[in-house]
């Protein structure tokens, strides 16, 4: 510790490491969200259901805030590698709030999408389609996708990206407070 603060050498490893989470999150994040996209929110959302429209901004906000994640993650790296430029130290600090801001308000949307979907059993996901009997709806032509596995394949996407959005949150704050040190901004 140099007067309170981290050596150089110790943000570099840090950055670094952070950065590199960072980056795993936001691109296992960006394909969770793809994943729960194309396979069932693209047939459920309308504009008349707002369950649905709900489903949809969740998923578009967890999207943005992979791509956050990610540009945050990269702008950790750089900076681990070049602590000089103060643009680039001022640049992650407001990538670093925007995503952890981003992936806070994701985290509850989440939280409120899988408690709607809890509490009507799925029928917003089942939507589209327009089966009398489950056991028959793949070989139905009448549902756009495989129903039979639509509302746990769902909720375990939820999951996975709410656990996501926890860890971005939480590394998003270690690199908003390792650039408040770096700035000497920090108590």
């Amino acid at each position: 510790l140099v007067s309170g603060h981290l050596d150089p050498g110790s943000h570099r490893k840090v950055l670094m490491k952070t950065g590199l989470i960072l980056l795993i999150v936001g691109h296992l994040n960006f394909i969770t969200g793809a994943l729960v996209h194309g396979s069932v929110l693209r047939f459920v959302v309308t504009a008349l259901d707002a369950t649905s429209l709900h489903y949809g901004a969740t998923n578009t906000a967890s999207v943005i805030a992979a791509l956050l994640t990610i540009s945050c993650g990269v702008s950790a790296l750089l900076l681990s590698r070049y602590l000089g430029p103060a643009a680039l130290k001022w640049a992650l600090l407001s990538l670093s709030a925007c995503s952890s801001l981003c992936c806070l308000c994701c985290l509850l949307g989440l939280l409120v999408a899988i408690g709607l979907t809890l509490g009507n059993q799925g029928r917003v996901l089942l939507a589209p389609c327009v089966v009398t009997n489950i056991a028959l709806a793949p070989v139905s032509h009448e549902c756009p996708f495989d129903p039979t596995r639509v509302y746990s394949s769902t909720l375990s996407l939820w999951a996975i990206s709410l656990l996501l959005e926890a860890t971005g949150i939480f590394f998003s704050i270690r690199c908003l407070l390792l650039t408040l040190d770096l700035l000497r901004l920090s108590p």
